[in-house]
């Protein structure tokens, strides 16, 4: 009976244990627990480098590019058969010449021969229509005394006419021998210089062979394409009576090469390239080899790079190039406030340095950011770098993106 009430007792006691416990723990845990204060971050300070914007005038130079070419090279050919029997000194590769000079000489013996015979063949036919004319003379004065026929006169009459077409026929022939023996002289036909050497001394040629390259020197001419959004800022010359175009050079090989080259564009080609849609310009130098002037000296396939002065255009704003950033927008900082703000622009000009635009939404006297900012919240206040800060970050690596 003990026992009994012992079991009874333990299966009341044990559950009514287990609700207690339950019920501590709901209370203990059921506490609503505190929050942790969080402080904001202070808000990020907006740091840059400025240039103030202004309203003026902007001179706009065209930059391009181009390859040295002769304006006149040609083949010298040969126009007579012959053994070369002398070569002037000046006739080798890379040297001078004037025009008129004799550049080669061919073997005129049988040249001056053939003269010679055509010479004698004109003095016969002159000799033989001398004769004619006088018999014809005295034919007619028979004639008109009935001492001679008809058929006598007609004869006459056709010997004469023989005579003056073998007068013209020597003639011809002794126009043609003294032409061939001119042509022995291989004679420059402009000042120039030597490219190719074809032929040697004692060598025997015919007529079209060539005997090598030469190229004048008065000159030297440069094509330089001009983009089709770059003509409307450039006057270009269309036709001869045309003001020409100045054009600055420099050698495109060597960036430490400060040589310069002073050229007029003097006319267009007057199509556009059907690949790049470009037109080209042709520029002219003078004196390329400095023969009569005193300078560096521009070779003939030397690459330049060419600047050419166009248009000027008035109240327009310079922004520096580095200040755009994509999608063509600038940080723009209010002069009095300092405030950040960005704007969007359509660029009017643009070149390596700068981009011009004559847009209303930008005032002059406005401040344009030239830090890269990583961030630019609108309305910010800006902590405008100073020049001496400047300077002493200028060592420093520079971080961040642009700003999308």
């Amino acid at each position: 009976m003990t026992s009994r009430y012992a079991a009874l007792l333990v299966r009341l006691i044990l559950p009514a244990c287990i609700l207690a416990g339950g019920f501590y723990g709901y209370q203990q845990f059921s506490i609503p627990v505190a929050e942790e204060v969080v402080e904001p971050p202070p808000p990020t300070q907006v740091r840059s480098r400025v240039q103030r914007l202004e309203l003026g005038s902007y001179q706009i130079n065209i930059e391009t590019h181009g390859l040295v070419s002769a304006h006149n090279q040609v083949t010298l050919s040969a126009e007579v058969t012959g053994r070369i029997i002398t070569i002037n000194p000046k006739f080798e590769v890379g040297h001078f010449f004037s025009a008129g000079d004799v550049l080669l000489k061919i073997d005129d013996r049988d040249y001056r021969t053939a003269l010679r015979i055509a010479e004698q063949e004109v003095r016969r036919s002159t000799a033989a229509l001398e004769l004619a004319t006088t018999a014809k003379k005295r034919m007619e004065e028979l004639a008109d005394r009935d001492g001679a026929s008809l058929a006598e006169l007609e004869a006459a009459r056709t010997l004469l006419l023989q005579a003056e077409n073998d007068v013209e026929v020597a003639q011809a022939s002794l126009n043609q021998a003294e032409r061939d023996l001119e042509r022995t002289d291989i004679v420059a036909p402009f000042a120039g210089r030597v490219v190719t050497k074809a032929i040697g001394l004692g060598e025997l040629i015919s007529v079209g062979t060539a005997l090598g390259d030469v190229f004048a020197v008065d000159y030297a001419e440069v094509r330089l394409p001009v983009a089709t959004r770059e003509l409307r800022f450039l006057n270009l010359p269309e036709r001869e009576s045309d003001e020409p175009l100045d054009v600055k050079l420099r050698d495109a090989i060597d960036p430490d090469n400060e040589a310069q080259w002073h050229g007029q564009i003097v006319r267009t080609e007057g199509a556009l390239d059907p690949n790049s849609l470009e037109l080209f310009a042709i520029a002219r130098i003078p004196d390329p080899f400095a023969l009569h002037r005193e300078g560096p000296v521009l070779r003939i396939g030397q690459p330049v790079s060419a600047t050419v002065r166009g248009a000027t255009l008035d109240n327009v704003i310079t922004i520096p190039r580095d200040a755009v950033r994509s999608l063509n927008q600038v940080h723009l900082i209010d002069a009095d406030t300092k405030k950040l703000r960005t704007q969007q622009i359509e660029p009017l000009w643009s070149d390596e340095q700068n981009v011009l635009v004559a847009d209303t939404g930008i005032s002059a006297g406005e401040y344009v950011a030239t830090t890269m900012l990583v961030y630019a919240p609108e309305g910010a206040v800006v902590d405008i770098i100073t020049d001496y800060e400047a300077e002493s970050l200028a060592g420093q690596p520079a971080s961040g993106e642009p700003t999308p």
